[in-house]
This record gives structure tokens, sequence and C-alpha cells, in this order.
């Protein structure tokens, strides 16, 4: 009998982790589906009236429209005379609309900008945040020099790289990995250090010759 619950609650179980995650993933789509149909609605009446189309037929020209645009829009603002009406069309609305500069940073960061993430000009770095002698090392990111060459660094935490702990050190402590990108290491912090072995693996092969050099 406690062979039979046993084989039950596995195969119970089992199922579910196979099953539900397909549920979630069409719950998604279906969710997106409405979500994008709702908002293109009054352009697919539009197309649907004018030009007597099926609304499922609108629904996509409609997609296809706007993907149309993006390209368009895209391809014009790679230009010297796009970026330029592109920078004051962004500086014009930032004024009238305070919370534009922020959506637009967070969008950026969802669809992959680099240039949107605001550690997109700080460098890798591995800090002796308990003391020089201390051979505990943190990963973060340096994200200003100042005169007096104290370095400020950002020390995320995982697996949520958006919050963490700003630290100001004496550059003594800071060690610079010039060869670890910063996307790297922010999806080694979502990992909960998963991936470290990958955004060090240069810097230790350029240490170890270094002390066979020494040698």
């Amino acid at each position: 009998m406690k062979n039979l619950k046993t084989f039950v609650r596995k195969s119970l179980l089992g199922g579910l982790l196979v099953l539900l995650p397909l549920v979630i993933l069409v719950l998604i789509f279906r969710w997106t589906f409405y979500f994008v149909t709702d908002l293109i609605q009054p352009i697919t009446n539009y197309m649907s009236t004018r030009f007597l189309l099926p609304e499922l037929l609108a629904d996509v020209l409609v997609v296809i429209l706007i993907i149309l645009a993006c390209f368009m829009v895209g391809t014009l603002v790679s230009t010297g005379v796009g970026r330029w009406l592109h920078a004051r069309f962004d500086g014009y609305l930032a004024k009238l609309a305070p919370g534009y500069r922020l959506i637009k940073e967070i969008v950026g960061q969802f669809m992959g900008d680099p240039e949107s993430s605001p550690f997109s000009r700080g460098e890798v770095v591995k800090v002796k945040l308990f003391g020089e002698h201390c051979p505990t090392t943190v990963t973060a990111i340096a994200t200003a020099k100042h005169k007096d060459g104290t370095i400020t660094i950002f020390m995320p935490t995982g697996p949520n790289p958006t919050s963490g702990n700003i630290y100001h050190l004496p550059p003594e402590l800071v060690e610079y990995i010039p060869d670890a990108s910063v996307e790297t290491m922010m999806r080694s912090i979502i990992a909960c250090g998963a991936g470290s072995d990958k955004l060090f693996e240069k810097h230790t092969i350029v240490e170890a010759g270094h002390r066979d050099t020494n040698v």
C-alpha cells in the first residue's frame, strides 16, 4: 500500500511538472493575444469596414503594418538626421512628461538595449570588501571614479540585480576585470553566481600566466 501511494504521488507530481508549464505558457500567449488585439481594435474595425475583411485577417494585417512601421522608424533613427530628430523629440517629450525617460529605460532594458541600462558605462570589478588582507571578494560594477582616487561601486544582490548596495572604496581594494561584460555579469547575478567561472575565465588565465612568469 505504501508503494502504491508513493507511485501515485510521484506520477501525479511528474504529470503536474510536465503539464503545468504548458498550461501557463498557453495562458500567457492567450493573454498577450487578447491584450494586443484590444489595443489595435480601433484600427482593426476601420480595416474591416473599409476593405470588408474578416476580423482575424484585419488583425494580422494591422500587426504587419505596425511591424513595418517599427522597421521604418528604426531605419530612420539609425541615420544622422534621424538621430538628431529623435534627440530633439526625446528632449521635448521629457519636459512634457517627466516619467517618459524612466519608461524608455525600462522598455529598453526589457528589449535588451544595452544603452538603456543604467550600468551600460560601468566596468566589472572584483572588490575586497572586507579589507586588503581578506581573501574574500565580491562581484560588483564600478560606476564612478573620484578626484581623490576613491571608486564608487554598486554591488548587486542575486537573483535581483536591480537592488544592492553602494560603496565608496580606495582603489587598492578594487580589481578591474577588463574582458568581462556587464551583461554577462548581470546574468551570473540573476543565476545566483552560476556562470562566474566563464565571467572570470580569461582573467584567471592571465593571472596564472603572470604567476608562471614571475616564477
